[in-house]
């Protein structure tokens, strides 16, 4: 049989009950693309001998390969969103791997379900030599590894489900929902169960049984689930099919006496019926095949299996060659993989309303939170329809580039012109011989999308509350609603492989191509015809974007070339991330090195198509502070002035003083401004917590400027709770004396606005209004001076603000961002003189023109003076305000935004660096976790790599029932360049490990260590010129950045050697 017709495709793609969308995941090797090619060449075809058994239904099969290494787990994530089921492939021999526990874990986030092929049986018979019987306890703990993994993430959803229960219910009660007659004693009583006893996992684990759990070889091209040999032995045996299929995998042994199958068979010891019906008839082929090439056997074999080969297979030199066109026959993989999928993976109709509900639930909005119309969609999408009346919901997962000469509308045009080669033709310019047009790579969740049609385009931020009051209708001009766009499909295509066909509409639950979307989509988009649809969750990526170079051209001229080629790679790669330095450098980010090398690779060949430079890799550090050491490098007892002599040593002037305390205080040049400031190092868990909840702080702060510029920011009720939330974390991780009233007195955080740095308000007299205040349900009218205060230093207050953010931006070792530093301001005065002599030089328009800000200057009077502790906010007397008017009139207005602004954000600026070098700095470095898998003989060479590169090694535990051991090891991403490569050439290739971004680390070594004990100068020398991690870190950034890098170029250079002659 010949491939599929497109109309035939076309007519089953009208019926989603028998479409399959599924994606092929697993490790790096672990055979997907052999699998995949196996499916794809089977197009259409299926044996002979059961073509009038199996063929009651045609499926149409959507089948999209992912990559396997952890780089490119983006890849994964874009095909697991348009998918409802999963092939997981697993090596026989290496079992469950990283990459196979994060593929799962994927899989589970999108509730898609998996099924399960056990790849590579023929290496447990040519390598490992196991017997059948070592080989079937071998697949049964491979088999437990994986529902292991699947177990744990089950009981996380169980665990977390009952925690949103309890969270509801107290909601409930403190709404009084619930009365106290129908839960009584509810109080007196707790519910210990978890949960787990009363979910249904039935269909969550893997099981021969269950039909979800393919063996397979797919190099050799066979494969088989036990369903297929029950039905062969059922006749053969006598024995009915539903019985072997529960036997066939388990305990279970076949009586010969009796006839009977019973239990038992590893009591007493005895064969089990897997081993004996199917894994020796295996191995007994593998062995006279490949192992003794008993030609005799070999025929006896394919007469009782009614096989035949073709006479050159027979002869070939390659054992191999007959071996797959005898299986190929027998147990062809394809059908085994294909009936599985058709029958244990669901279709486009069984969508959960658990995963609907996922889908819809963006950022801090909860599904039942949205509008109703919005609500009413989850009806659309588990109807899946094709009516003209359903809305059109359509996901664009990705952007990938296809040249303009492949795409089905051109290539016709090629064919005429192929007829008319005689006529002369104009060379057509280089630009449009070489156009490369986008295609987006989606999938229709509801409706019909045809060629042409006119759709919107919901932004990450799309709010439908506030677009369905806007918009009713897809037209061309739209109101300006913000976050929501129009766009027309300009073509669809059927994806063939590399091939593309065109078609005029494709029904709902299908697999399609888009064309005419590159100028609205840039990665990922929601498309619908309906406002009411909010945008899907973002894509869930695994490995985060870290490794950073800078690009430029070799030739100067070709830098708009350059710029085109970067902005077409960040549109196709969903991963890769592409932004300009202050600097004016194009910089490129990606996951890791190899994603690194594709990226730039692309850029030569596909996008740019220039010969481009890359510098090394931009590496990434934070700078912070710690509490000062209690011993020293020598782990010897650090005395209190020892310590207090190491860690000061800002130097003083006669505008900056340190307080032996930590207190730096810094006065602007004018005189007019004193701030006050102290440093203090965050708990490690506040500032993880900070970093985590970046999103929601960057909400808070929207909220606050809102409210200060008189708008109104609309939060869901879950974006409160969990605002309150968090700040309810925060004050019981901040707890003790110095932290007292620390989350109520938050300024702001940074670098940013949104940082894991926060800067305190400790200021006496100065209540400023909270962070927080977004919070309050009910917003009352606050009294007359109080609201005066707030506003008075508001102009100031952000000037202190802004020094801060600088501060926190790049600090002062090596212009690196801050992490976990808080910034208390303890002193700010401000005193104006009462006259100034440049007042006269203001010209009466611009005096005219200031009179509109005298409102604000009694209340600016007031909060200086309350800022310098000289007044008393908002209780003061109206002649104190009068007189406050007065200083006002004369000091305040001309400074307003002006220089003092700027000098007050220079001083806050240098008051925190200064801060932060009067305590113990340290560099945090950007951590690697690496997982390898080596065998024994190799493990020293690894861990002398590990070494070599500043690895720490975490855990090392041997793999069940292999020689292979499991390494867990964290790296820094400045040493990881070249590592993979360097392990594999050390190891001969034995062990290669999977690298991903994992968190920050405080390097312990100070970059600024001297010797200064006794001890010390013993250990080190005088010189200590040992290596410093640290130090030399540091030391390249600074000179990467051009900053001046303290180091001796030359010592000791009494003597001169001249090397222009040797003689």
């Amino acid at each position: 049989m010949g491939h599929t017709s497109l109309d035939k495709i076309k007519a089953l793609q009208k019926n989603p009950a028998n479409v399959r969308n599924l994606c092929i995941l697993a490790h790096v090797d672990h055979g997907k693309t052999t699998l995949a090619d196996s499916l794809v060449a089977s197009n259409g075809i299926i044996s002979s001998r059961l073509a009038g058994k199996v063929r009651e239904k045609d499926y149409l099969i959507n089948l999209i390969d992912s990559p396997g290494h952890v780089d490119f787990s983006s890849e994964v994530s874009t095909a697991v969103r348009l998918c409802d089921g999963a092939i997981v492939i697993v090596d026989a021999v290496e079992g469950v791997c990283p990459q196979t526990q994060a593929v799962l874990r994927q899989a589970w986030l999108e509730n898609i379900r998996p099924v399960l092929v056990i790849n590579k049986i023929d290496r447990l018979i040519m390598e490992l030599k196991l017997t059948s019987q070592e080989a079937y306890t071998h697949l049964q703990k491979i088999l437990e590894q994986v529902n292991a993994v699947t177990g744990s993430l089950f009981t996380s959803k169980v665990l977390e489900d009952r925690a949103v229960k309890e969270e509801r219910a107290e909601e409930d009660k403190e709404e009084g929902d619930i009365k106290p007659a129908e839960c009584p004693g509810s109080e007196q009583v707790y519910d210990w169960s978890a949960g787990l006893e009363d979910s249904d996992d039935s269909q969550l684990y893997f099981s021969p049984d269950q039909g979800n759990v393919v063996f397979a070889s797919a190099i050799d091209g066979w494969g088989f689930s036990i369903q297929q040999f029950a039905q062969i032995h059922s006749q053969r045996m006598g024995i009915r099919a539903e019985v072997l299929l529960k036997t066939l995998w388990g305990d279970f042994y076949l009586n010969a006496k009796a006839k009977k199958i019973m239990k038992g068979a590893h009591a007493k010891g005895k064969k089990p019926l897997f081993v004996q019906l199917v894994l020796d008839n295996i191995w007994s082929l593998y062995d006279a095949v490949v192992t003794r090439r008993d030609k005799e056997k070999i025929e006896k074999m394919m007469m009782s299996l009614g096989v035949k080969v073709m006479t050159r297979d027979s002869r070939h030199s390659d054992p191999k060659v007959l071996l797959s066109a005898i299986c190929s026959q027998w147990l062809p993989v394809s059908q085994a993989v294909l009936f599985m999928v058709c029958d244990k993976l669901p279709s486009p109709l069984d969508m959960t309303s658990e995963r609907i509900e996922r889908l819809m639930s963006v950022g801090a909005r909860r599904f039942h939170s949205l509008p109703l119309q919005t609500q009413e969609l989850k009806t659309a999408f588990m109807q899946c329809s094709s009516d003209d009346t359903a809305p059109v919901i359509v996901f664009v997962s990705k952007m990938f580039m296809v040249d303009a000469k492949a795409l089905p509308q051109n290539k016709q045009s090629e064919g005429v012109s192929g007829q008319m080669q005689g006529l002369p033709l104009k060379a057509k310019p280089e630009e449009e011989e070489e156009k490369e047009t986008f295609v987006a790579f989606a999938r229709v969740y509801s409706g019909v999308v045809r060629r042409g049609q006119k759709v919107f385009v919901m932004g990450p931020k799309y709010d439908p509350a506030q677009g369905l009051r806007m918009v009713r209708i897809v037209s061309a001009c739209l109101p300006p609603v913000p976050h929501l766009a129009c766009c027309t499909m300009d073509s669809l295509y059927l994806l063939m492989g590399r091939e593309l066909e065109e078609l005029e509409e494709v029904p709902s639950g299908n697999v399609l191509g888009i064309g005419g979307l590159e100028e609205c989509v840039l990665k990922s988009a929601t498309l619908s015809t309906s406002p009411a649809l909010p945008p899907f969750i973002p894509l869930n990526f695994e490995a985060t974007p870290i490794v950073r170079v800078a690009i430029e051209p070799k030739h100067p001229s070709e830098m708009p070339k350059l710029v085109r080629g970067m902005r077409l790679l960040n549109q196709a790669d969903p991963c890769a991330e592409v932004l300009i330095q202050e600097t004016g450098e194009h910089v490129l980010v990606t996951a890791g090195e190899v994603h690194l090398q594709r990226c730039l690779d692309d850029l030569r060949e596909r996008f740019a198509k220039i010969e481009i430079s890359a510098s090394k890799p931009i590496i990434p550090f934070r700078e912070t502070v710690i509490r000062p050491p209690k011993v020293d490098m020598v782990n010897e007892d650090l005395g209190k002035q020892q310590k207090v002599a190491v860690i000061h040593q800002v130097k003083e002037s006669d505008t900056l003083h340190l307080d032996p305390s930590g207190l730096v205080t810094l006065t602007t040049p004018n005189r007019q401004a004193t701030v006050g400031v102290r440093a203090i190092p965050l708990p490690e868990e506040v500032t993880l917590l900070l970093e985590g909840s970046a999103d929601l702080i960057r909400t808070l702060e929207q909220a606050g400027q809102a409210q200060r510029e008189g708008r109104t920011l609309d939060m869901s009720t879950w974006t409160l709770d969990a605002l309150m939330v968090l700040k309810s974390r925060l004050e019981v991780l901040l707890q003790g004396r110095k932290w007292r009233n620390a989350v109520d007195r938050i300024w702001a955080f940074g670098p940013r606005r949104y940082g894991p740095n926060i800067l305190l308000n400790s200021v006496e007299g100065y209540q400023r209004p909270s962070v927080w205040h977004c919070l309050e349900r009910e917003k009352g009218e606050k009294e007359g001076g109080a609201k005066a205060e707030a506003s008075a230093i508001r102009d100031f207050d952000n000037s202190v603000v802004s020094g801060f953010q600088l501060a926190t931006l790049s600090g002062p070792m090596c212009e690196e961002p801050l992490m976990g530093v808080c910034f208390s301001v303890e002193r700010w005065d401000m005193n104006f003189p009462t006259q100034r002599t440049h007042l006269d030089s203001v010209t009466e328009k611009d005096s005219n023109s200031l009179d509109a800000s005298v409102s604000e200057s009694p209340g600016e009077a007031v909060g200086q003076q309350g800022a310098s502790g000289k007044a008393g906010g908002a209780g003061e007397t109206p002649s104190q305000a009068e007189g406050a008017m007065a200083g006002a009139s004369h000091g305040r207005l001309v400074d307003c935004y002006g220089p003092f602004s700027g000098q007050l954000i220079a001083a806050v600026k240098e008051a925190c660096r200064h801060a932060f070098q009067a305590k113990p700095q340290r560099l945090m470095a950007a951590m690697y976790t690496c997982e390898i898998m080596a065998t024994a003989e190799v493990l020293g060479r690894v861990y002398g790599v590990l070494g070599k590169r500043e690895g720490r090694v975490l855990q090392e535990e041997m793999k069940e029932g292999t020689e292979m051991f499991i390494i867990k090891a964290v790296l820094p991403v400045a040493e990881s360049f070249g590592f993979a490569d360097e392990i594999r050439k050390r190891t001969s290739g034995l062990a290669s490990p999977q690298l991903v971004f994992s968190h920050w680390e405080v390097i312990s070594s100070d970059p600024s260590w001297v010797p200064t004990t006794e001890e010390e100068y013993l250990h080190f020398g005088e010189k200590a010129d040992s290596a410093n991690q640290a130090l030399k870190y540091m030391n390249g950034v600074r000179r990467r950045k051009g900053l001046y890098v303290e180091e001796k170029i030359v010592e000791h250079g009494e003597k001169q050697r001249t090397l222009s002659k040797n003689k």
